[in-house]
């Protein structure tokens, strides 16, 4: 794996404890002066977000999470804002004594929290709770505190992790912080970015606190962000060129009631860039398509002997949306995977290569959701997101293929292991129909000549912010067609 830019890079939980030892012992670095830095960060955000926050409650662990908070609320105090800690414990480590001490020499309150104690009515909220270090779900006291900021969340402010997500893998327990904004100190955790971590997080900012390369030195991200780099992996087109140059895509779907999917896919590939796009699909099919959509090519297919003179002249082959699982949907999957021609796997297809496991060609892309994944593994959808890395891995890696796991953080993973998350996306999403937009979007990339990896990383940016670009500030409601225009403006180099 190409080491990327620190802002690029996810991290492990234990990975940052290392770079965090590296510091203090390879550079010189006092636990101390980290926890100094680390509140200088996250009391700057926090008046860059509430700049006329005038009362400051701060939730402080007992851990060095809680000398953070400490830390923070003497530099709150110092500003002359009004502070108020909230001690859930003594501290346990003599840097977050130290920081406490700090705080009180500065001047500011401190309570300890009990079972009467109730939190007043604050500008800002501050959980300096647990961090990175829980390992168990959140109760007594801490529950309680953690319950208490449920209604008050677009006031809080996370430090490193918001107390009760998992920094590793994204899942929520119960209770858990939700934040308007986490501040994430040293390197981003891997779990900031998909699963529960978009609704735990809010807005995400990183402070690396200064730290030396070196002491990332021989540290491997376990995972990284998309980068911009994606939007040069498609160069602009020439000038003399004509349709056949980018690419023949063919869609494979729509059994009987389910034509609208496969004709989203197949539009969404001619959006994106490819030059000829048609369609395999039911007779019944067949002719609304040709009538709605005329730039695509639709093919009446009643049996799978139908299809390979399709197969034939097509580049790429996208398989799944609306297909359906019965003979007719099985026998044309069957035909399609033999063709050996790039293909892209979804919706239907995916449950059918879970029960039948033919032969696949080497240029594979995947896109399960939760539930198609859990069948691929042969699991459930809760172990699937209990871990997304892992599972989006587990399937490259059983598949011999590149991956997509959707959902909230799309996880992007080939069969070396290596794993790109998204950082794009929003629940308007959520609805039918955009899965098959992907699919077309990836088939398209493949047509146009971008290998596997690189097709399905561009093409779930493009989706996901193609995504954002449509919601706008009104999610609820959007169709998965409404991604159309925002994708042929990517597709372009533009801003949707």
């Amino acid at each position: 794996m190409t080491i990327p830019p620190i802002t690029h890079a996810l991290y492990t939980a234990a990975q940052v404890r290392r770079i965090d030892r590296a510091a203090v012992e390879a550079c010189g670095i006092s636990g101390y002066e980290l926890m100094s830095r680390a509140a200088a960060a996250a009391f700057a955000a926090l008046r860059r977000r509430w700049p006329t926050a005038r009362r400051i409650a701060i939730l402080a662990g007992a851990g060095n999470n809680g000398g953070d908070a400490w830390l923070l609320g003497r530099e709150a105090s110092a500003y002359g804002l009004e502070t108020e800690v909230v001690a859930l414990a003594e501290p346990a480590t003599a840097e977050a004594a130290r920081a406490r001490a700090a705080y009180l020499a500065a001047g500011g309150r401190c309570v300890v929290a009990d079972e009467a104690s109730r939190l007043d009515d604050f500008d800002v909220y501050v959980d300096g709770l647990f961090g990175t270090g829980l390992s168990r779900p959140i109760d007594g006291l801490a529950a309680r505190l953690v319950e208490e900021l449920a209604p008050r969340h677009a006031r809080v402010l996370a430090l490193d992790v918001p107390s009760g997500l998992s920094a590793d893998r994204g899942v929520a327990g119960s209770p858990c912080v939700r934040a308007a904004l986490t501040v994430s100190f040293v390197g981003w955790k891997r779990g900031l970015f998909t699963g529960d971590g978009a609704d735990a997080c809010g807005a995400r900012e990183l402070a690396p606190l200064d730290i030396p390369a070196r002491a990332y030195d021989g540290i491997v991200p376990d995972a990284r962000l998309f980068g911009g780099e994606l939007d040069a992996l498609l160069p602009p087109r020439a000038g003399n060129v004509h349709k056949y140059r980018f690419g023949h895509v063919l869609a494979i779907g729509g059994d009987h009631g389910y034509g609208g999917a496969v004709r989203l896919c197949a539009e969404a590939a001619l959006r994106c860039g490819a030059g000829v796009a048609s369609v395999a699909t039911r007779a019944t099919n067949a002719a609304a398509v040709n009538t709605l959509r005329p730039e695509l090519i639709a093919h009446a297919v009643e049996d799978s002997a139908a299809l390979d003179p399709l197969l034939d002249r097509a580049d790429v082959v996208a398989l799944g949306p609306g297909l359906g699982r019965g003979e007719w949907g099985a026998a044309l999957f069957e035909r399609a995977c033999a063709a050996g021609k790039p293909l892209v796997v979804d919706a239907d297809a995916l449950g059918l290569l879970a029960q039948r496991r033919p032969v696949l060609p080497p240029a594979l892309v995947l896109t399960p959701h939760p539930g198609e994944a859990a069948r691929l593994l042969d699991c459930d959808s809760r172990a699937v997101q209990d871990d997304r890395y892992a599972a989006v891995r587990e399937l490259a890696r059983r598949y011999a293929a590149v991956v997509v796991l959707k959902g909230a953080g799309s996880l992007v993973a080939d069969p070396r292991a290596e794993v790109e998350a998204c950082p794009w996306g929003n629940p308007g999403m959520a609805t039918a129909g955009t899965g098959d937009v992907l699919t077309g979007v990836v088939a398209a990339l493949l047509a146009q000549g971008l290998a596997p990896w690189d097709a399905a990383r561009l093409a779930v940016a493009w989706h996901a912010r193609a995504g954002d670009a449509a919601a706008g500030d009104a999610p609820r409601g959007m169709l998965a067609g409404d991604l159309m225009q925002p994708l042929r403006l990517l597709a372009n180099g533009c801003r949707p």
